[in-house]
C-alpha cells in the first residue's frame, strides 16, 4: 500500500499526540476527569468558598488536574457525603479521619505543623463565670455532636473530668457559637482557638476563654484510596509548594493553616484511645 505525505504527516501527528497524553498525566484535567474536594464547614458557605476556592484554583493550576470544590451548610451534611466516601479528597476533623480511614481507607496527606487542635469553652467577659463547676445545669452551645475540638474533646471532658450536667445546644457552625454567647442566648460555648481568632476583634474582645482542652493532631487534608497515586502526590507537591511561598501562606491562613507539612495516620491513632464515640451521632 503507498502512502503519500499527507497521510503519513497525518498519522504522525496523531501518534505524537497520544504519546503525549499517555506520557504525561496531568492531561487528565484534558480528558475531563474532576476529582471533588469537600471541606468541612467551620464558617458560614460563601465565607467558607472565598477562602477554598482561590486555594482550589492554585492546586488545579499547579497540578494540571482538575478539582471541584464541595462545601456544605452544616457538618452533618459533610459527614453524609464523607462516609459514603464521596469526595477524593477532603478537608477533615482529626476524629473523622480515624473513623474512615477504618471504614473505606481514607489517608491524611497534609496537615497543619505548626499548630494543634483544642477546644476552647468561651464565655462573655462581663458574665461573671470564672470557672467550669459555674456550668452545671446550663445550656451550653456547640456547632454540632461531632465536630472535635468544638463539641467532642469538650463534651468528653465536661463529662469525665468535670463530672458536670449540661444541656448542648446545637447552632450548625462555629460562628453561630460566638454569635449565641455574644446575643445571650447562650452562657457559653465550644469552639476552637483558629475559628476564635477569625473573629472581628469587637466579637473577640467580648468573649473570654475558660477552659482548653487537651491538644490533639490539626486537621488533615485527606485522599480517597480510589485516587491515583501520581494524582495524590501532584496534589501534595502542590500543597507542599503553596505553603512554602508568602503568597501561598497568605491565602493557607485564612483556613486557617499555619505551616504545611506531611501528615500520617499514627498522628492521629491517640484519638480513637479517648473514647469519643460515646458523644459522636451517626
Amino acid at each position: 500500500m503507498i502512502i503519500n505525505r499527507k497521510q503519513w504527516l497525518f498519522s504522525y501527528l496523531a501518534l505524537a499526540t497520544l504519546l503525549l497524553i499517555f506520557a504525561n498525566p496531568t492531561r487528565a484535567q484534558d480528558q475531563g476527569i474532576k476529582y471533588t474536594f469537600g471541606v468541612i464547614p467551620q464558617f458560614e458557605a460563601q465565607k467558607l468558598r472565598s477562602i477554598w476556592q482561590p486555594i482550589i484554583n492554585y492546586l488545579k493550576e499547579e497540578s494540571g488536574y482538575d478539582l471541584v470544590i464541595k462545601g456544605f451548610p452544616t457538618i452533618p451534611d459533610f459527614e453524609n457525603e464523607l462516609f459514603q466516601g464521596a469526595f477524593d479528597f477532603a478537608y477533615t476533623n482529626p476524629y473523622q479521619i480515624t473513623l474512615i480511614n477504618r471504614s473505606i481507607g481514607y489517608y491524611p496527606i497534609i496537615k497543619d505543623v505548626g499548630r494543634t487542635l483544642h477546644g476552647i469553652l468561651v464565655v462573655k467577659i462581663d458574665s461573671g463565670i470564672t470557672e467550669v463547676s459555674q456550668l452545671n445545669g446550663k445550656t451550653i452551645a456547640f456547632p454540632s455532636p461531632n465536630a472535635l475540638g468544638a463539641s467532642l474533646l469538650l463534651r468528653q471532658e465536661l463529662h469525665d473530668i468535670f463530672q458536670l450536667n449540661f444541656f448542648p445546644r446545637y447552632v450548625k457552625t462555629h460562628d453561630s457559637i460566638y454569635l449565641n454567647v455574644l446575643l445571650n442566648e447562650v452562657s457559653e460555648g465550644g469552639g476552637v482557638q483558629k475559628t476564635l481568632d477569625r473573629q472581628a476583634p469587637s466579637f473577640r474582645a467580648a468573649l473570654k476563654v475558660i477552659h482548653k482542652t487537651k491538644d490533639v493532631a490539626s486537621h488533615p487534608i485527606t485522599a480517597h484510596p480510589r485516587v491515583p497515586d501520581e494524582v495524590v502526590n501532584a496534589i501534595k507537591a502542590a500543597l507542599l509548594k503553596l505553603g512554602a511561598s508568602t503568597e501561598g501562606m497568605r491565602l493557607l491562613s485564612k483556613i486557617p493553616m499555619k505551616q504545611v507539612g506531611l501528615a500520617k495516620m499514627s498522628d492521629y491513632l491517640p484519638l480513637q484511645a479517648m473514647g469519643l464515640e460515646r458523644f459522636y451521632a451517626r
